[in-house]
């Protein structure tokens, strides 16, 4: 059991400046001292914030906060099983109407994947997903 972090919690912790440590501070406070890991679709998510920056201080920022990611914490990248588990779960939703954004399927894929639970800000992004356990920060 261990928890995926959405990339809502870090984008959030790095528009308060803080460190990777202090977010995941926050996340063991919370939630206790579980294995913490990432989706590289999360990756995605911050690389895509370094490149909107608006001030060059901020993309500076953003950069190194993105590397101490890459540098202390797993990435997990997008398997072939968490391709077809995302792909199952988006057909299934899917047929009952029901529209997932990527970025937030292929982490939930990941989370269930792994046995992890999702931890977010935005809980009804998940919730969608069935079997995922999401919790909030």
């Amino acid at each position: 059991m261990g928890l995926t972090l959405d990339s809502s919690i870090l984008i959030a912790g790095e528009r308060r400046g803080e460190t990777v440590g202090q977010v995941m501070q926050r996340v063991r406070a919370a939630h206790g001292d579980q294995e913490s890991a990432l989706s590289a679709i999360s990756i995605v998510e911050l690389t895509h914030g370094i490149y909107r920056a608006r001030t060059d201080a901020d993309r500076v920022r953003r950069i190194a906060f993105t590397h101490e990611l890459t540098r202390d914490m797993i990435v997990h990248p997008v398997s072939v099983a968490i391709a077809q588990l995302a792909g199952r779960i988006e057909g299934e939703q899917a047929s009952q109407g029901i529209s997932i954004a990527l970025e937030d399927l292929i982490i939930g894929a990941t989370a269930l994947h792994l046995g992890f639970d999702v931890v977010t800000i935005n809980l009804k992004h998940f919730q969608a997903i069935p079997d995922l356990r999401v919790i909030a920060l």
